[in-house]
């Protein structure tokens, strides 16, 4: 009996234990999901730009992600439209700033292109000699400048001495054709004289004069000038020798003459250039064509010379559109009195267009570059305020204001890039950067 009591207590115990510990585990379930529950809410709370602590998360916010992507990216701007510059009086006396009021002058409209500098068709001279000869005597040197007349290479050509020759021939049989003549003309004339003589006589006569003719006119083709060929029918010296002149003025830009060397139709011994005024090549889109005019006054400049520009005229107007680029080829002449403009020079073209308009325009020194934008301050009631603006024209001292600004408006001219590097470091002070 007692036995069987004790068994009873036993397994009792056992059971009633075996429950307490499913409940403590149970209990303990409900409090680990709980807290990962809460862990989880907290975390959802502090991701939401809008929660509790709404001014604190948003200042974090701006210090780590905004302001930073702002200086980094080209696409964005540190700034926001509301922000001025303040300065102090000694900061503002230390910076020296100037304004000025935005304003509207005339400007003229233009079109810009990309060209090549070109020598001028009519401006540049290749001398060669058509038949073969040997060079005998140079007389100038490449870059030596030479005037239009001027002897630059002497020749030794066989050509030259049989011309003279036959010249010299033709002429003796002239002068014997004449005398005959002459001769028949006056017996006939008293009756003396048989009219066939008399006609043979003049046949014989025209036939020496067309032949001198032909060998005068052969001794122009080879190059002499009419003074030389009565200097050759006076002297009566048959010496191969001829001499090449400069056709036009300006300087020696290829020299191949080589004293003894052999030369004939397709070398090319000297090339001469006036580089007084050259051509500029541009190509001009499709739908710019209408705008293009001859006449029109355009100006060039060249990478070698940023700050110079060169003036010219447009003189010829292709009538091919090239289908691939859809351009045409408009030629300007330049001139390029100190010479600074070289053959094969690549260009910027400014074209003006014939008329010029009313422009709301500030000087050139307002305009800031910021990333992809052009910013200006304006002051207002003694503050800075930075000013997306948009530019059109350009000329030598202002720019075409196109949006962003309206007449009358105060823009800083000097001191503006101390004005930017003051926002700038009020936005990093902003941001907790030091």
């Amino acid at each position: 009996m007692k036995k069987s009591v004790i068994c009873l207590f036993l397994v009792t115990s056992v059971i009633a234990l075996g429950t307490s510990c499913r409940g403590g585990k149970n209990q303990e379930n409900k409090s680990v999901e709980k807290i990962s529950q809460a862990k989880e809410e907290s975390s959802q709370e502090i991701q939401r730009p809008y929660g509790k602590q709404r001014g604190q998360q948003k200042r974090q916010a701006f210090g780590q992600g905004f302001g930073r992507r702002g200086l980094a990216r080209n696409a964005e701007r540190a700034w926001s439209p509301g922000d001025v510059v303040e300065l102090s009086a000694e900061e503002e006396k230390a910076v020296d700033i100037e304004t000025v009021k935005a304003s509207f002058r005339p400007m003229r409209s233009h079109l810009q292109a990309l060209g090549k500098v070109f020598a001028h068709p009519m401006r540049k001279a290749i001398v060669s000699y058509p038949f073969s000869a040997r060079i005998a005597e140079i007389h100038v040197i490449i870059g030596d400048w030479v005037k239009s007349g001027q002897r630059l290479v002497t020749l030794q050509s066989e050509e030259v001495g049989i011309a003279k020759s036959d010249f010299y021939k033709a002429m003796a049989d002239y002068e014997l054709a004449k005398v005959n003549y002459e001769r028949q003309k006056r017996l006939f004339d008293r009756g003396v004289g048989a009219q066939k003589d008399f006609l043979a006589s003049e046949t014989e006569f025209k036939v020496a004069e067309a032949n001198l003719n032909a060998s005068e006119k052969k001794l122009h083709v080879l190059g002499f000038t009419e003074e030389q060929v009565k200097s050759i029918a006076e002297t009566h010296q048959i010496n191969p020798i001829i001499s090449l002149y400069a056709p036009i003025s300006g300087k020696i830009i290829d020299h191949k003459a080589i004293l003894g060397a052999m030369v004939d139709q397709e070398t090319e011994i000297l090339t001469i250039l006036d580089p007084s005024l050259l051509c500029v090549h541009a190509e001009i889109y499709e739908r710019d064509i209408a705008k293009i005019r001859i006449g029109q006054q355009v100006e060039a400049s060249v990478p070698a010379y940023p700050n110079e520009t060169f003036k010219g005229k447009i003189s010829y107007i292709s009538d091919v559109l090239n289908e691939d680029t859809r351009t045409i080829t408009v030629r300007s002449e330049v001139e390029n009195k100190e010479y600074k403009l070289k053959p094969g020079m690549f260009a910027d073209i400014k074209i003006f267009l014939n008329h010029q308009a009313q422009a709301l325009v500030l000087p050139a020194d307002a305009i800031l570059d910021e990333k992809d934008e052009n910013i200006v301050f304006l002051k207002i009631q003694g503050k800075y305020l930075p000013q997306i603006v948009e530019i059109g024209t350009r000329d030598a001292n202002y720019v075409e204001i196109l949006a962003g600004i309206r007449e009358g408006d105060e823009v800083v001219t000097k001191g503006n890039y101390q004005l930017k590097s003051k926002l700038y470091d009020e936005i990093l002070k902003k941001a907790g950067i030091h």
